[in-house]
């Protein structure tokens, strides 16, 4: 209990140690702007909150072998250019949709256990122990994924840093909206003292009953969100079978101005609707 209650006082910056910390691989720049530093944060934030140990070169690089094998196994198989610059695109974004999907899963299993995780928080307040150690204690019992990052927060404690700065990168990582509601109100009862069993209890109950409400949502919204699904996957997927049916397919429908213009028309209205559909989803699963 001795070591619990050590004093660890503030770290000041130290310019002489600044090259032995590794810094952080992202592409978006704090002053930029325009659509491009917008996809350059999308792809920051999905590796950060996905929860995978690799850097975003690595990811790229993984892109760029993906498409390379799809593209040239294509190639090989028909000798078609069209063929094998669409399974090129395939291949390319095949592990951009791996990640997403592992950041839904780890967002969602990082949401199913913050009402246990809040639960043992306030139990441990209502024993008289200080907030640091009571977020000690909970990120040595938590599992995984959502324990990992309560013990990186934990760290940064034990280092010196102040609760709302040990705290403050946690929604980013994970993504949550839950944990954003979960940090503000510890930071909050930080800056001006309260009942924090109270407080833990009360956003306990309001966590399970969105749990319960965003079940209800998927529920209610499934067969929709399938139908979108199918709507996205479609329309490539027919094309992609005329043309591993055909190879010369999509070279005959380009010869004529009406197949060309139909083609353009039709790639560019499936880019929009994709984008309408994607935004919909989101905003329907939102965590």
């Amino acid at each position: 209990m001795a070591s619990d209650l050590t004093y660890h006082p503030p770290i000041k910056p130290q310019p002489g140690f600044a090259d032995i910390v590794r810094s952080d691989e992202t592409y978006a720049r704090p002053d930029g702007q325009g659509m491009g530093q917008q996809l350059n944060g999308w792809f920051d934030k999905l590796m950060l909150q996905s929860g995978l140990e690799i850097s975003p070169g690595t990811l790229l690089m993984l892109c760029f072998l993906c498409s390379l094998t799809l593209g040239g196994a294509l190639f090989v198989l028909q000798e078609n250019l069209l063929s094998t610059a669409f399974a090129a695109i395939i291949g390319g974004i095949l592990p951009v949709v791996a990640t997403i999907i592992q950041r839904v899963r780890r967002q969602r299993e990082i949401l199913r256990q913050m009402p246990a995780m809040v639960g043992e928080l306030a139990r441990a307040a209502r024993t008289g122990r200080s907030l640091e150690q009571c977020l000690q204690l909970v990120a040595n019992d938590t599992p995984a994924p959502l324990g990992t990052e309560l013990q990186r927060c934990a760290q940064r404690m034990q280092l010196g840093m102040s609760i709302p700065v040990a705290l403050g990168e946690l929604p980013e990582r994970t993504g949550v909206v839950s944990i954003n509601v979960l940090v503000t109100a510890l930071v909050v009862h930080h800056q001006t003292g309260g009942n924090l069993v109270t407080v833990l209890e009360r956003l306990q109950q309001t966590i399970r009953d969105r749990l319960t409400f965003l079940g209800r949502l998927r529920t209610a919204t499934s067969a929709s969100r399938a139908t979108a699904i199918m709507m996205l996957v479609l329309p490539p997927g027919i094309l992609a079978f005329f043309i591993f049916r055909d190879p010369e397919y999509f070279n005959t429908l380009m010869e004529s101005t009406w197949g060309r213009w139909s083609t353009i028309v039709a790639v560019g209205l499936q880019i929009i609707g994709s984008i309408w559909v994607i935004r919909i989803l989101q905003n329907s699963q939102r965590t």
